[in-house]
């Protein structure tokens, strides 16, 4: 059996893995697959891909306006699926994970979305509200259908915790390098480092991190202790700027992944060496 797109991606020795986050749908579904696309060009290797929702209760004010002006475009589950796959069509290669609560996949029911999202060429699944004490009753699903469960770690989870996350997750775990919600400002590198520590300590799984990561140097600072790095809110905040004027996007987005992927690829500064 082949590895999966994400294994692939977080294979040995392949470089530090650079997730873009976008809400599908902002500022309208038509323009979702382009922004993909730009995404791609810009040096993604997992786009994180989100489903808007009424109420993102994780997410800081950046996302959820995202949300309200996707689902004022119409989008809907069924839309974001078709979005996947027209990417799809055009990048085979490129894993797609989707980001979102659970009520709406309750509703369509577990195993029903989890089928629809493989055939779309979804390769994995971050449920934000899906407790590790109800996964055993979602996991199925996503595991019949080949898809990865992908669960958050926060900075207060303890040793027990990560194990009983890590044994149902798989693809990678999402580090949440701050407490509070996406979009706040302050990242303590070092910190985030002795938790990964901690982390490793009891999983072998890749971990990337995010919240908090809007530039190239932060990018850069936190792909030196993590296998992935997630960008969110420092994207999506370009996409409410130019909501207006959506043709410039695809251009704005690239460049602004390009240069966290430059970052992200530089040599490590040697130690007592000048910059």
């Amino acid at each position: 059996m082949s590895a999966s797109r994400l294994a692939r991606v977080f294979a040995a020795g392949q470089r530090k893995a650079l997730i873009p986050f976008i809400t599908g749908g902002d500022p309208s579904p038509l323009h979702t697959v382009a922004l993909m696309h730009a995404l791609v060009g810009g040096g993604a290797d997992v786009i994180e891909l989100g489903m808007p929702f009424s109420d993102p209760m994780a997410d800081g004010p950046t996302i959820q306006l995202a949300c309200e002006r996707a689902l004022a475009a119409g989008t809907t589950i069924s839309r974001i699926l078709e979005i996947v796959a027209d990417f799809r069509r055009g990048n085979g290669l490129t894993p797609v994970v989707l980001m979102g609560y659970l009520n709406p996949i309750e509703h369509r029911g577990a195993e029903t979305f989890a089928t629809q999202a493989k055939a779309a060429g979804v390769d994995g699944v971050l449920i934000v509200d899906l407790a590790i004490e109800e996964a055993p009753e979602f996991a199925p699903a996503f595991k019949r259908a080949g898809l990865d469960l992908i669960f958050l770690i926060a900075p207060t989870s303890t040793p027990q915790r990560i194990a009983a996350i890590a044994a149902e997750a798989s693809g990678y775990l999402y580090y949440v390098s701050l407490k509070g919600v996406t979009g706040s400002a302050a990242l303590d590198v070092d910190s985030v480092a002795t938790k990964l520590a901690e982390i490793r300590a009891i999983t072998t799984l890749p971990i990337a991190v995010g919240f908090g990561i809007r530039d190239a140097t932060t990018a850069a600072a936190v792909g030196r202790i993590a296998d992935g790095v997630v960008v969110g809110s420092a994207l999506v905040s370009e996409v409410e700027k130019h909501a207006g004027t959506p043709e410039v996007l695809p251009a704005l987005l690239r460049d602004k992944l390009k240069a966290m992927r430059t970052a992200l690829d530089a040599p490590i500064p040697s130690p007592g060496s000048q910059s």
